[in-house]
């Protein structure tokens, strides 16, 4: 017996009422409490994070200037130009051709040179996005002037297209130059351990090394001309390498790139020497970047839960029942051995699928990820299954307080977001945590929870219904659950 009145109104029960709602904020906050170790210290000497992005600003000043150019809306020309302008007039636009070239030009007080090179560099450090024919302000510009962080993230993005800034000789096969691209973070390691100068042709000994390192892990020598053949023993003097004539050349190139991203500084000393004593140095800036990479190998090979070799979903399995704190730890692990938009790409599929703890789980990765994933995240704004998760990082990522994220959902969005979780509780939780996730419902009534959840239409709203009827102790909530599923699965009112 309930102390319910025959007539009483449902939802005037006091039993069925929710206990005292907290925001959805708050309940995840809850279930991901982070546990933080201390940051690795970069190398004694390096400058404050405030100037490491004081010079980066620097480096990025014409394409910060170009950027807002171009992103910034402008009102039709009169004179002369107007024609010539009409197209882009009334918007911004790209600057791929010569009107537009010309136009940025005059208005910022550069040369066409300097305001394609600068364009360029935009685009490389994400400064601009571009959406068809119209150029919008990405979150690093937005950011430019007040974090430092973003700045940072903009440069070493530039620095990481370096052998897109500084056009590779003409006469050069491309194999060569990937194979001098895919070597350049040892050159790189050989600066930033050597702590000053090295010589040129040190990092040329050091250049030819890796890439013949790099031909014999390919396994380039056939076998005795038939194919599929393994490879044949081949002595060392015998194997292909680069020719001496080329190699030389492209040192010369990757370091001017380099040099040309911030990244190190090439001298000449006066003497006799000449050209052979010529010396790289790593810039603050590079020094900084190379021992951050160098950071996430380490991460990566120290992998406290072996799931680096893992896809996606199985390495998310393996992070559901560790702590917040080793979770993320994985999370960088496995983001490091990988390219970020493969990554990025498998864990969205992961969120895809029907399993609603990892689609949680792997929007938690995407938040290590960062700004690398901003992209992705925004088009899977149009997926209803993912939508929520995505408002969510989304504004945590452009700097929301979590507490006040929750706002940028609708009711509708909540409660289909609220029912998903209980499907994760349900499939792999304990039956009093799916009773305490009714605390985080945004409604203040059970009958109002169950009246919207049948109205969102979410594929498991039965059987998180049922679930939750059985797990909860009340009686007259149970079965005021056990009423809503059964209208749910009979399509009646």
């Amino acid at each position: 017996m309930t102390s319910r009145k025959p007539d009483e109104p449902l939802a005037r029960n006091s039993r069925l009422r929710l206990v005292r709602p907290r925001s959805l904020a708050t309940a995840r906050r809850a279930a991901t409490t982070r546990r933080t170790r201390p940051a690795p210290r970069p190398p004694e000497g390096t400058p404050p994070r405030a100037e490491l992005a004081r010079q980066a600003r620097l480096v990025l000043a014409d394409a910060v200037r170009i950027a807002r150019w171009a992103a910034a809306p402008r009102g039709p020309q009169t004179g002369p130009r107007a024609v010539a302008d009409a197209a882009s007039a009334s918007a911004a636009g790209p600057l791929d051709g010569t009107a537009a070239v010309e136009r940025a030009a005059a208005d910022l007080g550069l040369t066409p040179d300097r305001v394609r090179a600068g364009w360029d560099r935009a685009r490389l450090a994400g400064l601009v996005e571009l959406h068809g024919a119209t150029v919008r302000p990405g979150w690093r510009l937005q950011a430019w002037d007040r974090d430092d962080s973003a700045v940072l993230r903009g440069w070493v993005a530039l620095l990481d297209a370096w052998s897109l800034v500084h056009p590779a000789p003409e006469g050069v096969a491309p194999g060569a130059v990937a194979e001098v691209v895919e070597a350049v973070p040892q050159v790189l390691s050989l600066l930033q351990l050597s702590h000053g100068p090295v010589l040129v042709p040190v990092l040329l000994d050091l250049l030819g090394q890796r890439v013949d390192e790099l031909r014999e892990e390919r396994c380039e020598v056939p076998g005795d001309g038939v194919p599929g053949a393994a490879p044949a023993a081949v002595p060392a003097q015998e194997r292909p390498t680069a020719p001496a004539e080329g190699l030389p050349a492209l040192l010369d190139w990757a370091l001017e790139g380099l040099a040309e991203v911030g990244a190190l500084t090439l001298d000449t000393p006066a003497g006799p020497d000449g050209p052979e004593g010529r010396h790289a140095t790593l810039t603050p800036l590079g020094n900084w970047a190379v021992w951050v990479k160098l950071e996430q190998i380490c991460v990566a090979a120290q992998s406290p839960a072996g799931n680096i070799e893992q896809s996606a979903a199985d390495m998310l399995r393996g992070c559901a029942r560790l702590t917040p704190g080793p979770a993320r730890d994985e999370y960088r692990a496995w983001l490091a051995a990988r390219t970020l938009s493969s990554a990025v790409a498998e864990l969205l599929a992961a969120a895809r699928g029907e399993d609603a703890l990892l689609r949680g789980l792997a929007f938690e990765a995407l938040r290590v990820v960062g700004a690398p994933a901003e992209a992705e995240v925004r088009a899977a704004l149009a997926e209803p299954s993912l939508r929520p998760y995505a408002l969510l990082w989304l504004a945590e990522y452009e700097g929301t307080d979590p507490d006040d994220a929750p706002e940028v959902l609708t009711r509708e969005e909540a409660t289909w977001l609220w029912v998903d979780t209980a499907a994760a509780v349900a499939d792999h939780g304990e039956s009093e945590l799916l009773v305490r996730h009714l605390d985080s419902a945004v409604q203040g009534t059970v009958p109002a929870l169950l009246d919207e959840i049948r109205a969102v239409g979410h594929p498991r709203t039965v059987q998180v219904l049922v679930a939750l009827a059985a797990a909860h102790p009340d009686p007259a909530l149970a079965k005021a659950v056990r009423r809503a599923a059964f209208q749910v699965h009979t399509g009646g009112a």
